[in-house]
């Protein structure tokens, strides 16, 4: 399962610029991978340290599993239990509490920890401002809004354009941002309302787009919702083009959602060309790459390039890390200096045939 690796590996190197990593490979190096073993996340736990183990032996690295609770009335455990693994870094972090009770003590050490998963804006501000070692693999909410921005005013500019979300925090958060983004260069929308989710049908909705003359329509809200809303529009025969934000990737129940619906979100990993030659060998290996699987497996390799670079330049790995970009299964990547991905990995994805696939962007656009 971890020799194959070794061959995946060095291709990725080789085919990378060459400031990604140095010639000369350093030994490996201790990450503690902190994740669920119990209750309902314990199956990402589980992804996440498959991921992580798949190849690690190949560069001497090793993994130190560290037990997430989630909750934040046992922090001192957590923090007891990752500062005795002695990592020279941290990955996964599916929950904000266990990053809020084990940055405070990384900071000093200068022990990076990466999240997979966690997407608090507020929680990267309090690390910038007391100088925690926290990056994340996972993208903000203001990097979707800033992807469906660009989507609208590059393919829909001067469509009858409806706003609508669902009355929860984040459909209200997503589609008010688009609106003052819009709203900057002079952009409203021809209708704006918020829906009642989680109904069986949405038919009076439906009809109160039709009435507005909007055609094409943002929606802030789940999957779900989304796909009742383009079921009652075709019996309606009201010809609408629907676009979600990334809650649109979730399974595909209890109504299947129409072929050429939009959303955007991130594609699978295992679709990225990237990603090809990691995936033949996990699946050799009996290894499912789904999940958290590529991205716990892209952040260990992450961290070995940016150790190599670290003893390259003698210099600590959270400073190697600022450098990049480095090869990985997800792409080369890059973080930016408020330690986010330099790259919006958010794409306009469509609905067809079972599963979402990338729509290839208009001439001179790149959503």
């Amino acid at each position: 399962m971890i020799r194959p690796l070794a061959a995946v590996f060095l291709a990725l190197s080789a085919s990378a610029a060459p400031f990604l990593v140095p010639s000369a490979f350093a030994a490996g190096l201790k990450v503690a991978v902190v994740a669920p073993v119990e209750g309902l996340l314990a199956p990402l736990g589980r992804q996440i340290l498959e991921g992580a183990r798949f190849g690690a032996e190949a560069r001497g690295t090793e993994i130190v599993p560290v037990t997430e609770t989630c909750e934040a009335s046992d922090a001192a455990s957590l923090k007891a239990a990752l500062k005795a693994t002695g990592a020279e870094a941290a990955i996964g972090f599916l929950c904000t509490e266990s990053l809020e009770a084990v940055l405070p003590d990384l900071g000093p050490q200068a022990v990076p920890a990466i999240t997979l998963s966690v997407r608090s804006e507020i929680l990267m501000e309090d690390a910038l401002k007391n100088g925690w070692p926290f990056w994340r693999l996972a993208p903000t909410a203001r990097m979707e809004s800033l992807r469906l921005s660009e989507v609208i005013l590059g393919r829909w500019r001067g469509e009858p354009l409806a706003l609508i979300d669902d009355g929860t925090i984040h459909g209200r958060e997503i589609i008010d941002s688009v609106r003052t983004a819009l709203g900057e260069i002079g952009v409203t929308a021809t209708f704006t309302d918020t829906f009642r989710p989680a109904q069986d049908q949405q038919i009076g909705l439906v009809r109160r787009l039709s009435r507005s003359g909007a055609t094409h329509v943002l929606v802030g809200g789940d999957r779900s919702d989304i796909a009742i809303i383009a079921r009652d529009a075709a019996s309606e025969s009201v010809p609408l083009t629907i676009l979600g934000g990334d809650a649109m990737n979730a399974p595909d129940q209890p109504v299947p959602l129409a072929d050429g619906v939009l959303a955007v979100t991130r594609p699978e990993p295992a679709t990225l060309p990237s990603a090809a030659e990691t995936v033949q060998s996990m699946r050799a290996a009996g290894l499912q790459p789904d999940g958290y699987v590529l991205p716990a497996f892209a952040a260990v390799s992450l961290l070995e390039q940016a150790k190599d670079q670290a003893e390259a330049d003698g210099s600590p790995l959270t400073a190697a890390l600022s450098k990049g970009p480095y090869a990985t299964a997800l792409g080369p990547i890059r973080f930016d200096g408020g330690h986010e991905l330099a790259e919006n990995p958010f794409r306009l994805m469509e609905w067809r045939d079972g599963r979402f696939q990338p729509l290839p962007a208009p001439a001179g656009n790149t959503p």
